[in-house]
């Protein structure tokens, strides 16, 4: 299989596994937004909790030169383990949401 079409399916197959895991509050659910023309993969929390309106990214995944951006997680243990335990090796995934300064320091791409 293609690097970039294997990734596209670990990213789709992990981010779906998040959306099975209901919500100890709330009426709220985790919506998965994929578009692969432009590789960019995102989970959204939405519904009420009590009164307050929620609606906000939880995890937002691109793929940019043949990399894993991770530009935003906010799982509870995050996204990357699990990526790599899939088959994207480390050298593959940029912690986007790290300043490039601190990226060299991550075990991880930095670019």
């Amino acid at each position: 299989m293609e690097k970039l079409a294997k990734y596209r399916k670990i990213i789709q197959y992990i981010l779906l596994t998040y959306t099975e895991i209901p919500y100890s509050h709330g009426e709220l659910i985790c919506k998965p937004l994929f578009d692969e023309v432009h590789d960019s993969y995102l989970l959204i929390t939405l519904g009420w909790d009590r009164k307050t309106r929620v609606h906000g990214c939880l995890v937002h995944v691109d793929i940019i030169n043949d990399k894993v951006w991770i530009q935003r997680d906010e799982t509870e243990d995050g996204i990357t383990p699990e990526l790599v335990a899939a088959g994207i090796p480390a050298s593959d995934i940029v912690l986007a949401f790290h300043p490039a300064d601190v990226r060299p320091y991550t075990g991880y791409a930095i670019a």
